[in-house]
């Protein structure tokens, strides 16, 4: 039996009906562009979310650098992020100039918030909480940080679509929310798109400038924008699975807990989940000290499995300006070099998480 680490077109043959409906109607709107879905999208999203304000965008990646560039948070400022986060997180500080100032992950790896307070300076403007592997991260503790010293809040969802803290959707505890809809994520798309949640009016009417080449009226430019608009075909799309974004995510924990339940090797440490927080399962990442043994003989067996992610951003050749050496966040390194996703996704079948459990626990 052959598995892949993960099944797209299992997600598209639950719903493929609609899907295909849908797309023929945009196509025969002859409207691609910032029309009607569009709109109803981010209505929906923004009351999905529980916030006031969505702005979808062309992806999550300017998502995340379009709100600290909405934010004015540039050359010479400081943002705090997590140390083990996705290369993307970190991009959207730089590409505006920022500097990050990475911390260490907790035991659920997320951001350690207990570790936040030490890396604040007088430079220091924002922190961006990622919420990794779809689980919400410690919100707490940072929103109070964030109010004493008087610091923007983003959170990068992209990975979280759904994920609560203390009852609260990620998203909605700072400033500005950002999402992907990659297809691979828990609301993915048939190609690229994002989008952004805030409750705050003006950023979010800033958005829809910036995002619009930074024109309000076409041809008339306030600012130097950028070209990312989430077209109407995505969002169309996009509104047939966020319909299901409940089904879809019940499933996911069906299949966590079966994993929980089922997998029982002293070699695999499975994922645990931070009391009043859950966790929508972007990914079912263990952990192995004997990583590539582990990923060599699952794939002896016709098992895919991904490193989300092999090399932190401060070790990446991009950011060697930065200055960061190996041993300089060993609690991120340790998990670079342990940390191993399984097979998760919509619709895998019974059969096929159980072959997984199997050959894993004979490991």
């Amino acid at each position: 039996m052959k598995i892949m680490p993960n099944r797209l077109d299992r997600g598209f043959f639950m719903y493929q009906e609609e899907f295909e409906h849908k797309a023929i109607e945009v196509l025969r709107s002859g409207w691609y562009v910032l029309g009607r879905e569009v709109e109803a999208f981010e209505r929906e999203f923004a009351d999905y979310t529980g916030s006031k304000y969505c702005v979808g965008l062309a992806s999550g990646l300017d998502a995340l650098w379009m709100a600290f560039r909405i934010l004015g948070i540039g050359a010479g400022d400081e943002v705090i992020v997590q140390a083990n986060t996705y290369i993307a997180s970190v991009m959207g500080i730089t590409i505006n100039g920022a500097t990050p100032v990475f911390v260490e992950p907790d035991e659920y790896f997320n951001i350690d918030a207990d570790k936040i307070a030490d890396k604040i300076t007088d430079r220091t403007k924002a922190v961006l909480v990622v919420h990794l592997y779809g689980q919400a991260s410690r919100m707490e503790k940072i929103v109070r940080l964030c109010k004493e010293h008087d610091l923007r809040l983003v959170e990068d969802c992209a990975q979280s679509h759904g994920a609560c803290y203390q009852g609260k959707m990620t998203g909605t505890f700072g400033d500005i929310g950002c999402f992907s809809f990659y297809p691979s994520k828990n609301l993915g798309g048939f190609g690229d798109g994002g989008a952004i949640v805030t409750d705050d009016a003006k950023l979010a009417a800033d958005m829809k400038i910036y995002r619009n080449y930074g024109s309000e009226k076409r041809y008339y430019n306030k600012v130097v924008g950028a070209n990312s608009r989430l077209d109407e075909l995505q969002a169309g799309l996009l509104r047939i699975r966020l319909a299901h974004i409940q089904e879809l995510t019940g499933e996911r924990r069906e299949l966590a807990g079966r994993y929980q339940e089922g997998i029982r090797n002293s070699k695999i440490l499975l994922p645990c989940v931070r009391e009043q927080a859950d966790s929508v399962w972007h990914q079912y990442v263990v952990r192995c000290e004997e990583r590539q043994k582990l990923i060599d003989y699952l794939d002896v067996h016709e098992i895919g499995t991904i490193i989300h992610y092999p090399i932190p951003p401060h070790l990446s050749e991009a950011y060697n300006y930065l200055g960061y050496k190996k041993g300089s966040f060993p609690v991120t390194e340790h998990y670079a070099d342990t940390v191993l996703s399984i097979p998760m996704y919509n619709g895998m079948t019974k059969e096929e998480q159980d072959y997984v459990i199997e050959i894993i626990n004979r490991f």
